[in-house]
């Protein structure tokens, strides 16, 4: 069984990392390569120059300045304001404090594309159209980040948080020394899944946007895609570099994303 289950496990692996490995060996081929009717897995003259090609076709460097302040941005809001309201939520009582929980948590369900055109007025009538306000300000904070914040925070005793109130701490003093340290696990998972999902938004992006120097790297790769072609070569080369940021968050991440996912299951 051990080794069955080591197999599946494995396979499960090669089918997940292929794709991956796939885009890779694209992204160094030729474009005759990548038209070619027959498959190329491995290129047989690896143009490592796709890469800086990049950067003469489009302003490759604009999309990855952009997508960095648009996803930090957020991210550190999130990290800011997602475990404030949910130590709120989690701690303090309060009228109505069920049923403005459920009220947020119900904003959830709501799909973008129904809040898509209303946000877009809102832009518009700010004249913040194509610039990081549009970007970054309809997602400083999310109902999915609190609600994981107020379900990791709950579980705290309340005598610490009394015992300190007792020494003389402020609630802000409180919520920045007892409650933060203790969340560090879910801080992590927090950051890493808003990170990930803002770095590889597109829909928002391209209907805030006008110009290719606002663009970020889903919508600037774009460019790539025209009416009768594609540089399939150029795309997956800005799609690698649109993945490494990621990969390299979650390896100096992994060790509180999987702690936060095994307390967060437990608790």
């Amino acid at each position: 069984m051990r080794v069955l289950l080591y197999g599946l496990l494995g396979l499960a692996s090669l089918i997940t990392v292929v794709p991956l490995l796939y885009m890779v060996s694209l992204s160094l081929q030729t474009e005759a390569e990548t038209l070619s009717a027959n498959a190329v897995l491995v290129p047989d003259a690896p143009q490592w120059g796709n890469y800086a090609e990049l950067f003469t076709r489009a302003p490759f460097g604009n999309f990855i300045v952009n997508s960095l302040v648009v996803a930090g941005g957020i991210t550190l809001a999130h990290l800011l304001f997602d475990p404030l309201v949910g130590y709120v939520f989690a701690k303090f009582r309060f009228p109505l404090r069920n049923t403005l929980f459920v009220a947020l948590l119900a904003t959830a369900m709501v799909p973008f594309f129904v809040r898509m055109i209303p946000l877009y007025v809102l832009m518009a009538n700010m004249q913040w159209l194509n610039t990081y306000q549009a970007l970054i300000t309809p997602f400083l904070m999310d109902a999915f980040g609190i609600f994981l914040m107020r379900q990791f925070i709950q579980p705290i005793p309340d005598d610490l948080i009394h015992a300190a109130r007792i020494d003389g701490a402020s609630e802000l003093r409180i919520y920045w020394s007892v409650i933060l340290p203790q969340t560090r696990p879910a801080l992590a998972v927090l950051g890493l899944f808003t990170f990930v999902f803002q770095w590889n938004e597109f829909l928002w992006p391209l209907v805030a946007t006008t110009t290719p120097e606002m663009r970020t790297i889903p919508v600037g790769l774009t460019l790539f895609n025209q009416e009768y072609f594609t540089l399939w070569h150029l795309t997956a080369a800005g799609s690698v570099i649109l993945f490494v940021p990621t990969a390299v968050l979650f390896l100096f991440t992994q060790r509180y994303f999987v702690r936060g996912i095994a307390l967060t299951g437990l608790r």
